[in-house]
């Protein structure tokens, strides 16, 4: 075992890993611990579904998203894919490391919220418009209200969002929110929204989105 390739990484041996599988409907999510470290890879041993307790097999290209929390209690997230499956000492799988430079800091990740232009629909009581986004995150948006007239505090809202993924791959989640507040910020009339209902699935497609957009705006 190469027990020295991953002392300059903030991956370690020992490392437990909280995984989802990304690119599915499934909200479920595993624990697995890192027990060998390669170069470019590391090698995990089997997840477990946190859930229900039982061990999960991942086929080789299982596409995941992997969070982890370092010596310093700060938590990351990353994706990959399983590359292959291996029987040493113990089974494990054959993962890729995409490097810490590629690691996304997070705090609480199902609130990251990032910069973003997407189509919302919104449905009141009275009205119905089409908007575009400024920000995201999975506890709400803002929107760009234009020349429309601005919503009332705690109005609640009906919302049809549209998340484009890299893989053009499209998603339109559908919601309840409630307005927290209205203001002017660079000649933008905006309003915060909170959402009130959302299906978990449709919390999940938020945050892969929100951690893609992280990605290409570091890369940009």
């Amino acid at each position: 075992m190469n027990l020295l390739a991953g002392e300059d990484m903030k991956l370690t041996i020992g490392t437990v890993l909280t995984l989802e599988k990304d690119y599915t409907e499934d909200s479920e999510k595993f624990k697995s611990r890192v027990v060998d470290i390669d170069g470019d890879h590391f090698m995990m041993d089997y997840p477990i579904n946190i859930a229900s307790g039982k061990t999960a097999f991942f086929i080789d290209g299982t596409q995941l998203l992997v969070t982890f929390v370092d010596d310093y209690k700060i938590s990351y997230a990353f994706r990959t894919e399983v590359h292959s499956r291996l029987n040493k000492t113990i089974p494990m799988l054959k993962v890729k490391y995409p490097g810490d430079q590629n690691l996304i800091k997070i705090q609480r990740r199902e609130f990251v919220r990032v910069e973003a232009s997407l189509d919302v629909a919104v449905q009141a009581d009275t009205e119905s418009l089409q908007l575009v986004s400024a920000d995201l995150s999975a506890g709400g948006l803002a929107v760009n209200m234009k020349s429309h007239e601005f919503f009332s505090a705690q109005e609640e809202l009906n919302l049809m969002i549209v998340l484009h993924f890299s893989k053009q791959e499209i998603k339109y989640v559908s919601c309840k929110a409630t307005v927290v507040r209205n203001w002017e910020q660079d000649n933008r009339r905006l309003s915060s929204l909170k959402f009130e209902e959302i299906d978990e699935k449709d919390r999940q497609h938020i945050i892969r989105y929100c951690f893609e957009r992280q990605l290409e705006l570091r890369n940009s």
